[in-house]
């Protein structure tokens, strides 16, 4: 599920005056509504009055995303990822505009795991896929009329970047090639110059994008690596994975900072609560300690955010609390997790080295790209892997069993938590300590206390096929 906070200057027919549209996918049908998520909208979505809707016949849609920096009232751009490895570029007001990426899967027959818009940019785009592989796409440009030639750029310990040829602009522009087994989720830095990416190898990969410097390195305690978020302030990283722990990894100090045990199974989604992490709290001395020994053009972590405004829950006094994230597993638990100061202090593993071999590539690159596996016995107990005991492990400040099937998509907004699970639910829920009634008013809970908004609580009337992930996305 996927959000896009358009702020339109009119209100077009079937759209709500507050900008939100939400967007979802249940197995082969894809949805879209006016936004339903803001706490002053007193009504649940309509499931007979969507904006647009549609079923796919020999694929099903995997994954999408908005382009939140071009969406108006004129236009909203969405790319749909599918399981055969196509990629469908949309306008949902604009309904004459489509164009299908990869039609013929020459580029690759791999279902297509993840994909994101280039950050502020109208036609850019990523695309990871289960090879592995990670492609640059451009929505003005076609694809090839047969399987892309491609150059070796750059190669590092796990990866590979690699440039199309072509003597007319085509899609793929690019082509990373990122650990063993399927890239499972990708998310871009605050500041939009960093990449950071997990794998089914276990390892996050965090990447200078217009360098393709690799920039750090982390591997899972065990499994596979299956969701990662940046905080707010660009200095941290959080993973999730079947380890079924949340791990917190600083990008600034390139170690791991601390796990987090409250998962009985796989984590299947994790997020930072902008709202709520105090953000201002950080300094802007925080790139000594780098360790890297390199010269950098970029700084090591995004801006402090500081401009961000008060948090929407009071925290405790200032430098209690630092950050808020979230996460949601296939153990159908909704956890909160809070990150203090005397958790983010240095521990005794050090730094790791921030990718300095990896990343040079050198000027004239030959031969196949490794891409080697990690072995788990002898990275376990360095700092790539620290030991459970080398490293502070966090005990959830909520852990929630909210769903009856496994949640598969996080969010949060100003004034509510949105989660959805296998069987097609999406629910709205009140933050911890509030809980909002149809007339808007808000009643003190007790702390930890999680309820469901009763006003906006629950899409349902459509099941999921056996096996079908729902996920969705919010304008």
């Amino acid at each position: 599920m996927h959000r896009c906070e358009g702020k339109p200057p009119a209100t077009p027919a079937g759209l709500g005056a507050g900008g939100d549209r939400v967007c979802f996918n249940l197995g082969r049908e894809l949805y879209f509504y006016p936004g339903c998520c803001r706490r002053g909208s007193q009504r649940s979505i309509d499931l007979n009055k969507p904006i647009d809707k549609r079923i796919y016949k020999g694929t099903q849609p995997t994954c999408h995303d908005f382009n939140q920096f071009t969406a108006a009232t004129e236009t909203i751009s969405l790319l749909v990822g599918f399981s055969a490895g196509q990629v469908q570029y949309l306008d949902l007001i604009k309904k004459d505009t489509s164009k299908l990426f990869n039609e013929e899967r020459l580029i690759d027959k791999t279902k297509v795991t993840y994909l994101k818009w280039l950050p502020e940019s109208e036609s850019l785009f990523l695309a990871s896929h289960a090879s592995g592989h990670l492609y640059l796409y451009n929505v003005s440009h076609p694809c090839a009329s047969a399987p892309p030639q491609y150059s070796l750029l750059k190669q590092g310990e796990g990866f590979a970047v690699y440039a199309a040829k072509s003597k007319a602009p085509r899609n793929p522009l690019a082509k990373w090639a990122v650990g063993e087994g399927p890239l499972n989720e990708f998310a871009f830095s605050p500041d939009g110059r960093h990449l950071a990416c997990v794998s089914q190898d276990g390892c996050l990969r965090v990447f200078h994008f217009d360098s393709m410097l690799l920039r750090g390195l982390m591997k899972s305690y065990f499994g596979g690596l299956l969701c990662v978020c940046w905080s707010p302030d660009g200095r941290y990283v959080v993973t999730g994975g079947e380890d079924d722990l949340v791990t917190v990894w600083s990008f600034t100090e390139g170690r791991v900072v601390a796990r987090g045990h409250g998962h009985k199974s796989w984590v299947n989604a994790v997020a930072f609560d902008p709202y709520t992490t105090r953000a201002e709290e950080a300094t802007a001395g925080s790139g000594d300690g780098d360790g890297s020994g390199e010269e950098e053009e970029e700084p090591e972590a995004a801006g402090t955010g500081t401009g961000g405004g008060a948090p929407l829950s009071p925290l405790p006094k200032a430098g209690s609390i630092t950050y808020r994230f979230g996460s949601a597993g296939q153990d159908t638990q909704f956890c909160l997790w809070d990150l203090t100061e005397d958790v983010l202090s240095p521990h005794p593993l050090g730094n790791i080295s921030r990718g300095g071999s990896g990343g040079s590539g050198g000027d004239k690159p030959s031969g196949p790209a490794p891409r080697s596996r990690l072995d788990p016995a002898k990275v376990l107990g360095t700092a790539l892997c620290p030991r459970i005991h080398e490293v502070p492990l966090l005990e959830p400040l909520v852990c929630k069993k909210i769903a009856q099937e496994r949640l598969t998509v996080l969010l949060f907004l100003e004034d509510c938590i949105i989660t959805a699970c296998q069987e097609g639910l999406i629910c709205t829920w009140a933050r911890p300590g509030k809980a909002f009634t149809d007339e808007e008013t808000e009643a003190q809970a007790g702390e930890g206390s999680w309820s469901r908004s009763p006003s906006k609580s629950v899409v349902e009337g459509i099941s999921s096929q056996p096996g079908n992930s729902p996920s969705g996305t919010v304008v």
